[in-house]
C-alpha cells in the first residue's frame, strides 16, 4: 500500500497479489485516514506501507514534512506488525499530472480533487515495485 499524505486529502494505492501492478485505491478525507485503514486491514492483508516523504528540491523537509511524521508516528502506533518505509516523492505530483493529460483523461476528470493525490500514490508504489 501506497500512502500520497496531504493536509486535506490523502491518496492510495495498492498492488495485485502478485505484487506486480500498483493500483489507486482512493482519496480520502486526510482526518479519517486511521479509521479508513483500520476497517481496509480488517479486509485486505497488507504487508508494507509506503508513505511519500515531503522533500524540496534541495532535499531539505517541506512544511508538510511535520505531519507526515507525525502521522508515521501514530501508524506505528496502531498498526505495528506493519513495516513501513518513507519514500521520495518530490515531483509525483507532477508526473501524476502529465501521466493523466498522457492517459487522454478528460479534463473534468483530471480536476476531480483527489485524482491527483491517488495517481501519486499509484506512482510511487509502482516505482518501488519496479525497484523491488
Amino acid at each position: 500500500m501506497a500512502i500520497d499524505y496531504g493536509l486535506k486529502r490523502t491518496g492510495i494505492a495498492v498492488t495485485d497479489p502478485l505484487k506486480i501492478i500498483a493500483s489507486a485505491l482512493t482519496t480520502i478525507e486526510s482526518s479519517r485516514i486511521f479509521t479508513f485503514l483500520e476497517e481496509y486491514f480488517k479486509k485486505e492483508i497488507v504487508e508494507l506501507i509506503l508513505i511519500g516523504d515531503p522533500r524540496n528540491l534541495d532535499d531539505s523537509p517541506t512544511d508538510l514534512a511535520t505531519d507526515v511524521q507525525r502521522i508515521i508516528g501514530i501508524l506505528h502506533k496502531k498498526f505495528p506488525e506493519i513495516p513501513l518505509i518513507k519514500v521520495d516523492e518530490r515531483y509525483t505530483s507532477l508526473m501524476a499530472s502529465r501521466a493523466m493529460v498522457d492517459m487522454g483523461m478528460k479534463k473534468s476528470r483530471r480536476r476531480e480533487k483527489g485524482m491527483v493525490d491517488q495517481v501519486a500514490a499509484t506512482m510511487m508504489l509502482q516505482e518501488y515495485l519496479l525497484k523491488a
